[in-house]
């Protein structure tokens, strides 16, 4: 299940999920290995038993990510399961999960557990979620959850199909999906958001839907962002 990505970074494919309208989205997780075998999981997917083993064989599981307000589905299952794990809350879940307990915010200031080796920026002024964009230094990877998406011809059918191509998730390369753009209010602060990513040395790029970058980051996230930045 787990597949390594690059050094101390590895994913996993998850179910798939149900959003609004029938809309149907897979699932992936991301594991880093900090220092002393801790273990940074980004966006849970569900728990399996062979999920579980696998990850305990990198190390133990101590810090739980909820990078978005929409990322959140099984969390509480995660830490049913690694009680001494630590939980982190994005900007606006607390009020929307007020059944966990949070152990720390994730906000502009950095985290003395993982600073060393992942930083982080939280991508303001957008009014579906402010999401929360990571950078592992060891893999030079960045990771996105929802800003960036892409999905393979043929996932959607129907009306939906033409709406995911209107949204832009249908294209040949990932790319921030067009409801997301609109979204963005104050693109000061986004443009200053993409502004410090694009200031990491990024080789590649990861996100919750949509084929991995393995080469050429950077270019990549500068065409991306193109309609904000340039």
């Amino acid at each position: 299940m787990l597949k390594q990505f690059g050094r101390e970074i590895w994913t996993a494919e998850g179910t798939e999920v149900a959003a609004m309208l029938g809309f149907r989205y897979p699932t992936r997780m991301t594991v880093i290995r900090l220092p002393g075998d801790d273990l940074f999981v980004w966006s849970p997917v569900a728990l399996t038993e062979g999920l579980r083993t696998e990850v305990d064989a990198l190390g133990k599981v101590r810090h739980l990510i909820a990078p978005n307000t929409l990322h959140h589905l099984f969390i509480a299952e995660w830490k049913q399961a690694y009680p001494d794990a630590l939980l982190y809350a994005p900007p606006g879940l607390r009020g929307k999960r007020p059944d966990l307990t949070f152990d720390d915010a994730l906000d502009s200031a950095p985290i003395p557990a993982w600073s060393g080796g992942i930083e982080h920026v939280v991508m303001k002024g957008n009014v579906i979620t402010s999401e929360v964009v990571f950078f592992h230094r060891a893999s030079s990877t960045v990771i996105f959850t929802d800003l960036i998406q892409q999905f393979p011809t043929g996932w959607f059918s129907g009306w939906r199909a033409i709406v995911a191509k209107w949204d832009l998730m249908l294209g040949p390369e990932p790319s921030v999906p067009r409801k997301f753009r609109v979204a963005f209010k104050d693109r000061r602060a986004a443009r200053a958001s993409v502004e410090r990513i694009l200031s990491w040395p990024i080789e590649t790029v990861l996100m919750a839907h949509g084929m991995p970058v393995t080469t050429g980051g950077q270019a990549f996230l500068r065409r991306a962002f193109r309609w904000l930045i340039a």
